[in-house]
């Protein structure tokens, strides 16, 4: 049973990295409505297109199961995009649920295509079961990179996820370069998190899949909650 969240800490912890996106010029805010959040990815250039694991088209997702971040610069522009969304996976675990395409689809029988496929041969995505938190759809205005923004602003997403729904796990899928250079540090990952097709969205990937338990999610959010050492982030 995961333990109960400090929301005061969560707190300062949303504060500090509100506050360090203001300093390089990016107000954040955050949305619910999915609907919305497909208009603004639309209409924002030079965005990859948004998978359908957060279009509610392809994939609806209830209320209180799924947010979205956006960062406006001083021009009210979108600088910055990143959306998460929780899958009850009591019965089953993120390697199932990746193979079945429902991570992708609400009805993948409906609406995905003959040809596409997912195969996850990760050994710990079996594992990973229970509430899961699943992040993704990150992007960042290039004018805004290589300035360290995405250690400024990304940690607001883990204090959202643990404010809102306490995770057993968080976890997201990323290609092996984002570890080469270091865009991210997960405290685990691992190759073969998901051999993906998917035809109509033309997506081909290989990428790894990364994942914290919720445990370690609470430690890096509020360091007091347990009396071992902080996982780097």
């Amino acid at each position: 049973m995961n333990g109960v969240v400090n929301l005061l800490q969560v707190s300062r912890f949303l504060r500090t990295y509100d506050d360090a996106a203001a300093e390089k010029g990016i107000r954040l805010s955050i949305g619910f409505d999915f609907h919305e959040y497909v208009s603004i990815t639309q209409a924002t250039p030079t965005k990859h297109p948004t998978q359908p694991v957060f279009r509610p088209d392809r994939s609806p997702i209830k209320l209180g199961e799924g947010y979205w971040i956006m960062g406006l610069d001083k021009k009210n522009e979108v600088a910055y995009l990143q959306a998460a969304r929780l899958f009850n996976l009591q019965d089953s675990n993120i390697g199932e649920h990746l193979q079945s395409l429902k991570v992708f689809y609400g009805e993948p029988q409906k609406h995905a295509h003959p040809q596409d496929s997912c195969a996850c041969t990760a050994p710990s995505a079996k594992k990973i079961r229970g509430k899961v938190a699943y992040h993704g759809d990150l992007w960042l205005r290039k004018d805004f990179r290589g300035q360290g923004m995405l250690k400024t602003i990304g940690g607001i997403g883990g204090g959202i996820t643990l404010a809102m729904w306490n995770p057993d796990f968080l976890c997201w899928l990323a290609q092996r370069w984002t570890l080469d250079n270091s865009v991210y540090n997960p405290p685990h990952y691992e190759p073969g998190g998901a051999l993906l097709q998917l035809v109509e969205e033309n997506i081909a990937e290989d990428n790894w899949l990364m994942w914290m338990g919720g445990e370690e999610l609470r430690r890096i959010v509020d360091p007091h909650d347990s009396k071992e050492p902080v996982l780097a982030s």
